[in-house]
């Protein structure tokens, strides 16, 4: 009998913990996956809104987040704003921070407003953001329309850019003004799953595995609008968007370059940091990613041979930091090292996830026109 109850208690046990895992696999796929498009990725610490001043300065609680150089988003529940650097000179509690207030975007920050920061400076569309004239267009997807901005230029080189985790088409606004003087035209693409675009069929993102399709289809409106050559500026999965396409469009000889911000070249190492970001015990990690790769058939991905780098085809310039939780650095400066007459790396520090312009602009837009300026 006490063999039997044994028995049963293991077997309970194991019925258990394989629960525990196929839940915490849907939750951390969820959670990791089905990013809200108005909420930061959960690298970004919570901060609170202590005080403003009619200088336009803003304190917030003292992190090494609120400490980190450059400009950045700060959202909140129904609130955007812009804030700028540290300001070490104003007189602050110790467990405080300093920063220029840029710009209230929409909303009220109030005391004790709780808020993030976000690599999203940007919100609304080129025209009402950055006074860029733009049309909307919508391109012809595999699951449906494609809905995106086009900024025209006089150049016959365009730029293709895709968001990442976290953000929308807002977020490469960043980079428009400087696109813009230099007179490139630019294709601003919202892909499956995003806000007005077609939702993927099971719900979820496959971390460009799929994606990239979007992307194809982005590439070859380009081509039919004119377009003699293409540059793709991926951000995150966007960079890992790009990879795919290099690799597999069948357009591929019309692109003459890749920028990757913050690739995602490790997918598990990835899906693994936004669930314990997620506050997923440790010991169910493995678990939940085995779960969330049945889930996604990202077992199958194809990322890694894409990201081979035998197979870059054309000048690729890497922005990417040690500071990148989510997405591995060290992935990053050996594709740089095993192409160097093909691939350029500027590192950028005290930068999270896919804020590498944020953190240093105008290094990222030096080192972005040193880039361009050879291949248009």
């Amino acid at each position: 009998m006490r063999v039997r109850t044994t028995a049963v208690a293991a077997a309970t046990t194991l019925l258990g913990v394989g629960v525990a895992a196929v839940a915490a696999g849907r939750y951390v796929t969820d959670a990791a996956l089905k990013p809200a498009p108005d909420r930061p990725l959960p690298n970004e610490p919570p901060l609170t809104v202590h005080a403003m001043d009619d200088d336009g300065r803003i304190t917030l609680t003292r992190s090494l987040a609120s400490l980190r150089p450059g400009t950045y988003g700060l959202v909140g529940r129904a609130c955007h704003a812009v804030v700028g650097p540290v300001d070490d000179d104003v007189p602050h509690p110790a467990d405080c921070v300093v920063r220029r207030l840029e710009r209230v975007t929409h909303g009220t920050l109030d005391t004790g407003t709780r808020v993030r920061l976000t690599p999203q400076v940007h919100i609304g569309n080129p025209r009402d953001a950055l006074g860029l004239e733009h049309a909307d267009v919508d391109l012809p997807g595999e699951l449906g329309p494609l809905p995106a901005w086009f900024l025209p230029g006089e150049r016959t080189t365009w730029v293709i850019t895709t968001h990442g985790l976290g953000t929308t088409r807002e977020h490469p606004m960043v980079v428009m003004p400087m696109l813009h003087r230099m007179r490139i035209p630019v294709l601003d693409l919202a892909y499956r799953g995003d806000p007005g675009a077609p939702r993927p069929p099971d719900g979820i993102s496959h971390l460009g595995d799929t994606e990239w399709r979007d992307l194809d289809a982005a590439i070859r409106y380009a081509v039919r609008y004119g377009a003699e050559s293409v540059v793709l500026h991926g951000w995150s999965t966007g960079a890992s968007m790009a990879l795919h396409a290099a690799a597999n469009s069948a357009l591929r000889h019309r692109l003459s370059g890749i920028v990757l911000d913050s690739p995602v070249l490790d997918w598990r190492a990835t899906l693994r940091a936004l669930a314990a970001a997620r506050r997923t015990p440790a010991a169910l990690l493995p678990l939940a990613v085995r779960a969330a790769e049945g889930r996604t058939g990202l077992h199958d991905s194809k990322l890694a041979e894409a990201a081979d780098p035998e197979s870059l085809p054309v000048p690729t310039l890497i922005v990417h930091g040690p500071g990148d939780t989510l997405a591995p650095w060290d992935a990053s400066r050996e594709l740089a090292a095993a192409r160097p007459e093909l691939v350029t790396l500027h590192p950028v520090r005290h930068a999270p996830h896919a804020a590498m312009w944020n953190a240093d602009p105008r290094g990222y837009e030096e080192a972005l026109r040193r880039f361009l300026t050879p291949l248009i």
